[in-house]
């Protein structure tokens, strides 16, 4: 069976894609797309590539083709950017030696089915706004249409990880520095320590995260050093402890969060083997000078 697509569109792309729309028109959003914002653009292309009409299904996957790096890029870190149509278009790309990728601005999505021709005599009935569920939609405050994308049957959609295996080094740095959660969990693995470090430069980076990676062991050293040189995470009494248990991080800025942990930690730290000697036998010294 034929994969449905759920996805939120605004007025700029339903002129083209809505049910009834003629032919000509929809031939003429393939070339009007470019005029578009990057988000309104790639997820007209996408629809238009989904068409009924091998015309306008040829055109639109054109297009797709030629998409400038930095539209690709604003659509692949938008909230609102969907899996399957980034997927879709990484696919498009990777086919071409200018395949690119990158931040967006989310325009005010309107709700259309944009459909086979099978389904469009249902879907144009279809009046009433749609909640979102699982943030796979955004509804408009205003009125919405959902467009329903009917895939090609059989087609298998690429992950994240597998889109960043075609991504190039400056592609990879560029989506970890604007990157969501998971792009964020994916290259911070990066074997390219200018990858992995980028991912500790965006600004959408948690405390979470980074008490998640402490802990979890990492062996990097330039991830270490911008964790222990940014001020607001070091603030945090669990990162800094965490980081005290980590021998990855340097001794001088280990002894300088010693100073500051309570006195049970110190006993902890004190007795700790999981630690370098350094560190425990500088918790046992402040822990003797706190008990005169």
């Amino acid at each position: 069976m034929s994969n449905k697509i759920k996805m939120t569109i605004s007025p700029a792309v339903a002129a083209y894609v809505r049910p009834g729309i003629p032919l000509e028109v929809r031939l003429a959003g393939c070339l009007a797309a470019a005029g578009l914002e990057p988000f309104e653009r790639i997820t007209l292309l996408f629809c238009l590539s989904k068409d009924p009409d091998q015309a306008v299904k040829s055109s639109a996957i054109d297009q797709l083709k030629i998409l400038p790096e930095d539209v690709v890029a604003e659509y692949s870190v938008s909230d609102s950017a969907h899996p399957q149509v980034l997927d879709t278009v990484m696919r498009i790309l990777s086919e071409n030696v200018s395949s690119h990728i990158a931040p967006t601005s989310n325009p005010s999505p309107n709700v259309l089915d944009v459909c086979s021709n099978d389904d469009q005599d249902e879907l144009s009935a279809m009046q009433q706004p749609i909640i979102p569920v699982d943030n796979d939609v955004e509804e408009d405050e205003a009125s919405s249409d959902e467009a329903v994308v009917v895939d090609e049957e059989g087609e298998e959609f690429l992950s994240k990880y597998k889109i960043s295996q075609m991504m190039g080094i400056g592609e990879k740095i560029k989506m970890a520095l604007s990157g969501d959660k998971e792009w964020r969990s994916i290259l911070i693995k990066d074997t390219n320590k200018l990858v992995s470090g980028s991912v500790m430069k965006n600004p959408r980076i948690t405390e979470a995260e980074v008490l998640k990676l402490i802990k979890a062991g990492v062996q990097n050293d330039e991830i270490m050093r911008l964790i222990c040189a940014n001020k607001e995470w070091i603030k945090s009494y669990q990162i800094r402890k965490s980081l005290i248990e980590n021998n990855r991080t340097p001794v001088q800025s280990a002894i300088r969060y010693l100073a500051t942990m309570g006195e049970k930690d110190l006993a902890g730290f004190a007795k700790s083997k999981n630690i370098t000697s350094v560190i425990s036998t500088m918790a046992k010294r402040m822990l003797l000078n706190k008990k005169r």
